[in-house]
């Protein structure tokens, strides 16, 4: 039986079906991606997505659909489905669809009449090619597939309309045709493996509209140029492949390159294997030696914080370790020339951010918890060291070592932390001073370099991190039993918000809370942040909660932060109760993972938001796939498994992500 697959009545109810995405990426940085009954509902929508560095450094929308028509006794009928104005779906194909899986590869089984025809999709590794597969499975008649291209040649974050500089011109490729539409693109070539007729019938299918993007406050009605369309007879029990990429391909091998990236993927027949499928989506090469791990999808690149949180889980804890050390490999030397002050990076953002280095610290924890701490001081050791002098010598832009031992953070109004939400430049959460959870982590790295590296740690070391610990305490803990997410001590005001942020200061290896502090805040986090789909960001106690994270930019901007759930917090949180609790945070963690399961049938199939509502149904939202969702998650399934190994809890139910 299938494990993500969607039956025909969740497919014809379109309020259901146009809110389920999927995403396909190529680890080069192209992706495609659609509504799982094909609907484009945002402008990041698209069949074949690439980079075009020469044009601008988002990606860009070379082909957005594929419409396929089933022909028989010369009656048509198109499946393929499209929103107009006044929420007007015209063709209607969701009426014909049975069933659609995901398993391995997209896969849409429609029938028409007497003809079933199921049509796999696949976009190529490290190509930028997709792959349509049409498999004729039952007719009595004589059948005819019609495929007609609708282009768009445009940036994701721009929107075409009906223009004369578009160049409809065409030409010949070997069984296809080629188009680019504007200067600066890439040649599209479009290909079949069988002899067909392309008839030439060139127009514009005007106001397209894209619900999501009238949801978010922006322009949300496009045209497409329509080029003309491929008529292709098909047999019974036949294959007909449909290439859609900037090089050239050979025809002849289509079905037998198909196979071959088939075999490559990730079988999707359960909770971890859908989380280690969207982990690989994430990572990005763009040439040989390089690689990263792009931040979600889809419409984010690679930002330093985001990489590092997400690292271990996509990485390590996903059997990848490869990925591990050839990311390290690329982003250390960007670190170091930002320490040295040699330059910045171009490809990964926000290097220079206070915290970004104790985030690495952290991940080389990580990965010592995951091998040895002796295999990672051999192949880390001189970064670490590197980084913790860094901090000692307090020449960071905007961060300083002060007479507490702690960090103190200034940034002039914009966003210093993870909770980056900004209005006109301005950080909605004006976050300065002491920050928390970048105390906790400084605390951490502190003691996690006493303890691998105690050749290097002095006597004055190990004062400053008394003077570390006694500071947290003191300037944190406030009289209700919990800690302040910031303090400016130029401030006589404090902020009495209950956030997240703190639970850092329990969960991490080392913590410079006592006992009794952490047990007082792990339960004001549960009884107030916890929600089955992570910690929200702010207590609906607390004033200016948003439970919902929707509407125009500017509204989003101000709920982000304000009441939104953020999975990726459930690792810092199961590992806070587990070191708490023990044996008996098991079962509860268990229901927990069981409730993030069926979120892979939700907003991105097979993978996690970016975030939630603060309030029931608790709604997906944002980015469809989320880094550091993903990643710490499957860091959460490895926390688990040791957990139940550690304390042998044999008679424990089996859940299916195990």
């Amino acid at each position: 039986m299938s494990y993500l697959k969607f039956d025909r009545r969740l497919m014809a109810n379109l309020d259901e079906s146009t809110q389920r995405e999927y995403i396909r990426t190529n680890r080069k940085g192209a992706y495609s991606c659609s509504s799982i009954v094909g609907c484009n509902t945002r402008k990041y929508h698209g069949l074949l997505v690439i980079p075009v560095p020469s044009l601008s450094a988002n990606n860009h929308v070379l082909l957005s659909s594929l419409d396929l028509t089933i022909i028989q006794h010369g009656v048509p009928f198109n499946v393929g489905i499209h929103e107009y104005e006044g929420d007007v779906f015209s063709p209607k194909g969701h009426k014909y669809i049975r069933e659609y899986n995901v398993d391995v590869v997209s896969s849409t089984t429609y029938r028409v009449g007497g003809v079933i025809l199921e049509k796999q999709f696949l976009f190529c590794h490290y190509i930028n090619r997709a792959i349509t597969r049409y498999t004729l499975l039952e007719a009595h008649s004589r059948t005819t597939l019609r495929l007609s291209p609708f282009l768009a040649f445009r940036d994701v974050k721009m929107l075409t309309h009906r223009n004369d500089q578009i160049n409809g011109d065409y030409g010949v490729a070997r069984s296809g045709v080629t188009f680019c539409l504007y200067p600066g693109y890439p040649t599209l070539y479009l290909q079949v493996s069988k002899e067909h007729e392309f008839v030439s019938d060139p127009h514009w299918n005007e106001k397209n509209e894209y619900i999501k993007e009238r949801e978010r406050g922006y322009e949300y009605t496009e045209d497409l140029y329509v080029p003309g369309y491929f008529d292709v007879d098909i047999e019974v029990g036949e294959s007909v492949y449909f290439s859609a990429g900037i090089e050239e391909a050979d025809p002849a091998s289509l079905a037998q390159l198909f196979d071959e990236e088939v075999a490559m993927r990730i079988t999707k027949d359960d909770f971890r294997s859908c989380l280690l499928n969207a982990a690989l989506q994430f990572y990005y090469r763009p040439d040989a030696t390089h690689g990263y791990l792009l931040a979600g999808y889809p419409w984010f690149g690679v930002r330093a914080r985001d990489l590092f949180i997400a690292l271990p889980g996509c990485t390590v804890y996903a059997d990848a370790p490869e990925r591990f050390y050839r990311i390290m490999d690329t982003v250390l030397p960007e670190v170091r020339a930002f320490m040295n002050q040699i330059s910045l990076s171009t490809e990964i953002r926000d290097i220079n951010e206070g915290d970004v280095g104790l985030w690495a610290i952290w991940a080389l924890q990580e990965y010592a918890r995951w091998s040895t701490p002796a295999d990672m001081v051999s192949r880390y050791g001189d970064f670490l060291n590197e980084l913790i002098h860094y901090y000692l010598k307090n020449i960071h832009p905007n961060l300083r070592i002060d007479h507490t031992g702690l960090c103190y953070i200034t940034g002039d109004g914009k966003p210093l932390s993870w909770m980056d939400a900004k209005i006109n430049g301005q950080a909605v959460i004006p976050r300065e001073g002491y920050l928390v959870e970048v105390n906790a982590l400084w605390y951490n790295a502190l003691c996690f370099y006493r303890e691998v590296m105690p050749s290097q740690w002095t006597e004055e070391m190990e004062a400053l991190l008394q003077l570390v610990e006694k500071s947290f305490c003191n300037i944190f803990i406030n009289e209700h039993g919990y800690l302040f997410d910031y303090v400016n001590p130029h401030s006589t005001r404090h902020d009495w918000s209950v956030r997240p942020n703190m639970i850092f200061a329990t969960s991490l290896p080392y913590s410079p809370l006592p006992k009794s502090t952490r047990r007082s805040v792990i339960e004001i986090i549960t009884r107030e942040l916890r929600t089955p789909k992570g910690l929200r960001s702010l207590s609906p106690k607390s004033d200016g909660y948003q439970p919902q994270c929707h509407g125009t930019q500017l509204q989003r901007e101000q709920a982000y932060y304000n009441g939104s759930v953020w999975p990726w917090l459930l690792g810092p949180y199961f590992e806070a109760c587990l070191k708490l609790y023990g044996r008996s945070a098991i079962s509860f963690i268990e229901r927990t993972l069981i409730g993030m399961e069926e979120e892979l049938q939700q907003h991105g199939v097979g993978t996690i938001s970016e975030l939630f509502d603060g309030n029931p149904p608790f709604k997906g939202r944002g980015a469809i796939s989320f880094a550091m969702s993903v990643g710490e998650i499957l860091r959460s399934l490895e926390l688990l498994k040791v957990a139940k190994s550690k304390y042998d809890t044999q008679t424990l139910p089996i859940i299916r992500y195990e």
